[in-house]
Parts: structure tokens; C-alpha cells; sequence
């Protein structure tokens, strides 16, 4: 299965199409959203082309694509408008015999575990800032902490970002479809 993982829309109508764009030429199975869909929240400037109900019209005839966790600036209005549940905390995947628990961010972070086994994945967004990092937990074993960036309000001078998991293999790509970051799940990042 070709999983496209994104984060962090926040409303952004001229991002959701570059999104839903790349989604197309990358011929993923799922897209998986990690939260913060329709608002740009008030920690946030808006972000470029925010049209919240333009990113409603693109999402809901996905709905049969679409995994979703809540991001902390998603609520139960904005489920109202979605066709596809969004306000799960978390949902746990295994791809290629891979545990990844994924999440927005806000809730389980690298500070705050939910209960991972050694090598698993936690897989956040929230912070807007790609991520691939081997993190020790407190039982002596270690999980991957991976991190997709922001589709629309990137941090840190890092890009307009998504990753594409398969075969194995993590990707990280520009909104362009360039590559800047690999990881395969069974190899150091």
C-alpha cells in the first residue's frame, strides 16, 4: 500500500490543491491527515489563499480516501462540514509490518508517549517541522519520531511539505514532488 501523509492545511485552499495535486501524480492508495484541517488558528497568521469552505469542497468527495486524526485547531463544527470523521485522537496503523501510531501532535508528542513498543513510530504533525529522529525511550528501547512538516505554514525554513510511506521507505517531498529526506524502517535516519 502507497500511504501519502500530510499535516497542517489550516484552511489553506491554494495549499489543499497543491496537496491534492501531488496527491494525483503520486497515485497513493490513502492520503492520512494529522489534524488541523479547516482552521488556521490563533497562534497562526492565515496562510496563503485561506478559503476554509474551498478546502470543504476539495476534501469531502475524497472522503472514501481520507484517514484523519484532530489536530488541536480542529472541533466539532469543523466535523460538521467534513463527510469523513476527523476528531479521533489517534489511530494505529501497521504497513508493511510497521507500528505506527499516529496523531496530530498536541496530545502525544516525544514528551508525552502513548504506549509504543520498541521500534515503533510515533508520527506527529502540530509543530510544522519535518522530522526523523531515533529518540531512546525511559525502558531501554527506542521508537522513530517522524514528522510530515506543514502543507501550508511551514516552520523553521523547512518546505511545503508531505511524505509518501512505502515499501518500507518514508519520503519526504516538497509540494513540487522533490525529494529532501528518506528513511527506511529498517535503517537509521
Amino acid at each position: 500500500m502507497k500511504m501519502m501523509i500530510a499535516s497542517d492545511i489550516h484552511g489553506s485552499a491554494v495549499y489543499c490543491s497543491k496537496m491534492l495535486e501531488a496527491y494525483k501524480k503520486e497515485k497513493a492508495d490513502r492520503l492520512l491527515l494529522l489534524g488541523d484541517i479547516l482552521y488556521h488558528g490563533p497562534r497562526n497568521d492565515l496562510p496563503e489563499g485561506y478559503a476554509p469552505k474551498e478546502v470543504i469542497a476539495m476534501l469531502n468527495p475524497m472522503k472514501k480516501e481520507l484517514l484523519c486524526v484532530r489536530g488541536n485547531c480542529d472541533t466539532e463544527v469543523d466535523q460538521m462540514v467534513l463527510e469523513f470523521p476527523i476528531l479521533a485522537d489517534y489511530c494505529y496503523l501497521v504497513l508493511d509490518g510497521v507500528n505506527i501510531f499516529a496523531t496530530h501532535g498536541h496530545v502525544y508528542d516525544p514528551h508525552h508517549l502513548p504506549p509504543l513498543k520498541d521500534g515503533d513510530i510515533l508520527l506527529n504533525g502540530h509543530t510544522h517541522i519535518p522530522a526523523c529522529e531515533e529518540i531512546p525511550d525511559m525502558n531501554g528501547g527506542t521508537y522513530r519520531y517522524l514528522n510530515p512538516g506543514s502543507v501550508s505554514i511551514p516552520k523553521e525554513d523547512s518546505a511545503h511539505s508531505y511524505m509518501i510511506f512505502e515499501d518500507g521507505t518514508f519520503v519526504w517531498k516538497n509540494l513540487d514532488g522533490e525529494e529532501y529526506m528518506t528513511w527506511k524502517t529498517d535503517s537509521r535516519c
